[in-house]
């Protein structure tokens, strides 16, 4: 999902992720350019673009800066976006559906992303403007705008989320790892680490005010995940089944007698229904959005046209559709019924002393130090453009958006029961609002050159409905279960 920053080819234009995101080389997917001068650290060129955007097509195509990443490079800076936690929870979805209609899901999901690309993208050249915010400020003015600019925080408030939580389930394994401590101990207790980490390293890295060494750590989580890749299939052939008993697992070793008797739970369903199936569309939703970095990403391509950067589009979510593919089937196959909302979780309540999956361990952490603060900085900006428009840098301000945001985002994570409610809620929500939602009706709006009887005018609509539809299902479903998950522990 888009969760992390991504580079351009060189470094000649922008070298660093400041405050105002000047341009797009380092700019994080939410760093959005302001809109039509409504903030004073826009940059002339930009707002030339945006101002002449009824000009001819020549004039539109000559005015805008000329890109300099290539296709081989868009292809990798987007499959970086669309990569994120949400391959993490994939297992958990297909565990809850069966192969066969995860396998529908995932191809459904996948086709719709690409379809919302095509949209997106013409009607960013309809309108003149490559900021998903500049859209909706164009078709529907401020509500427009917020619109928008609440999905995107949304979204990446729910990567943080995420990333947070991994810290809150996998750092504790680690330290139990290395110091050999039993449940007991405070220090080896989520809720404390994650605090303690929060504070310790995640926000003296969120006050800095310039993030550019940060800028290339994306790649390193897109290592991070071929290496999760990596181990999930090498451990499908390694762990037995039956599992062993959950009462033994962290003395257990892969070949332990202490197994299960219930051989039903070696066999793979094709299709499953229950009340946890309505977290498989969003968490496929939330693992695919990666849509307000289509059009910085446009704007970057070398020699740009809509075919060029959809054919970008194509590559890279097929790229990333195999790698989910693979995740979740080799997850399932490994765990079936018992697979948690967290795969990697879920490897540590049988295997805690296992040296790849501690590697695995270190590598998603030191990718999530990395990447939290990224996460965090873009969110903080885009609440000072929002509630400080035309305020001059304050570290005061910054300081204390900070702390907000991560305090917010570390009492969610203690106290929200599951990862699972983070992957439904906001997958059901603002990745929803920016697949489905968003690019159909910005698309009904400002392509102005086809009638609304048009094929393309009544597909856009009939995506809209369909989008609007997922939206409701999904999010009564997740409130559903987890409504009636607190009736149940409170039964018991």
């Amino acid at each position: 999902s888009c969760k992390m920053p991504y580079a351009g080819e060189d470094d000649d234009s922008c070298s660093s992720i400041s405050d105002d995101f000047p341009c797009f080389k380092g700019r994080l997917d939410w760093g959005e350019q302001p809109l039509d001068g409504q903030y004073p650290d826009s940059d002339t060129e930009n707002q030339n673009f945006l101002s002449d955007h009824k000009a001819s097509k020549n004039n539109y195509e000559t005015e805008r800066h000329q890109g300099s990443s290539s296709v081989s490079m868009s292809i990798f800076n987007l499959s970086i976006a669309i990569m994120g936690s949400g391959i993490l929870g994939l297992s958990f979805a297909m565990a809850n559906t069966g192969i066969a209609l995860f396998v529908i899901l995932l191809v459904t999901v996948a086709i719709f992303s690409l379809y919302s690309v095509h949209l997106l993208l013409k009607t960013a050249d309809e309108a003149g403007a490559l900021v998903y915010e500049s859209l909706g400020h164009k078709a529907f003015g401020i509500p427009g705008k917020l619109a928008a600019s609440c999905s995107i925080t949304m979204q990446n408030i729910g990567a943080m989320l995420t990333y947070l939580y991994i810290i809150k389930y996998e750092l504790p394994v680690v330290i139990q790892f290395f110091a050999g401590a039993t449940h007991g101990e405070w220090y080896i207790n989520g809720d404390y680490l994650v605090i303690m980490f929060s504070v310790n390293v995640i926000l003296p890295l969120s006050l800095l005010k310039n993030l550019g060494y940060l800028g290339y750590t994306s790649g390193l989580s897109l290592l991070c995940m071929v290496f999760f890749l990596i181990m999930v299939i090498i451990k499908k052939f390694q762990i037995p089944c039956p599992l062993p008993l959950p009462g033994n697992e962290t003395n257990i070793t892969p070949h332990s007698d202490n197994t299960t008797t219930d051989d039903d739970t070696c066999e793979p369903k094709y299709f499953v229904f229950n009340s946890q199936t309505a977290y498989a569309v969003p968490i496929l939703t939330f693992a695919f959005v990666c849509h307000p970095t289509i059009l910085p990403m446009y704007e970057e391509l070398k020699d740009r046209s809509r075919r060029k950067m959809q054919n970008v589009a194509n590559v890279s979510f097929l790229a990333m559709f195999i790698m989910y593919l693979l995740a979740a089937l080799f997850g399932y196959l490994t765990f079936n019924i018992h697979v948690g909302p967290e795969l990697l979780h879920t490897y540590s309540r049988y295997y805690r002393d296992d040296i790849l999956l501690l590697a695995v361990r270190l590598a998603v952490l030191a990718a999530v130090t990395l990447t939290v603060p990224v996460l965090l900085f873009p969110i903080h900006t885009s609440v000072g453009h929002l509630l400080f428009p035309g305020k001059d840098f304050s570290w005061i301000r910054h300081a204390i958006t900070t702390l907000t945001l991560l305090a917010g985002t570390n009492i969610l994570v203690i106290f929200v029961p599951s990862i699972r409610y983070i992957f439904g809620l906001c997958g059901a929500s603002s990745a929803v609002m920016l697949i489905f939602i968003l690019p159909s009706a910005l698309y009904i709006k400002l392509v102005k050159k086809e009638s609304m009887k048009s094929v393309q005018k009544i597909g856009a609509t009939m995506f809209l409905i369909f989008g609007m539809a997922v939206m409701f299902v999904s999010l009564s479903g997740v409130i559903y279960d987890w409504m009636w998950s607190r009736v149940s522990d409170q039964d018991v």
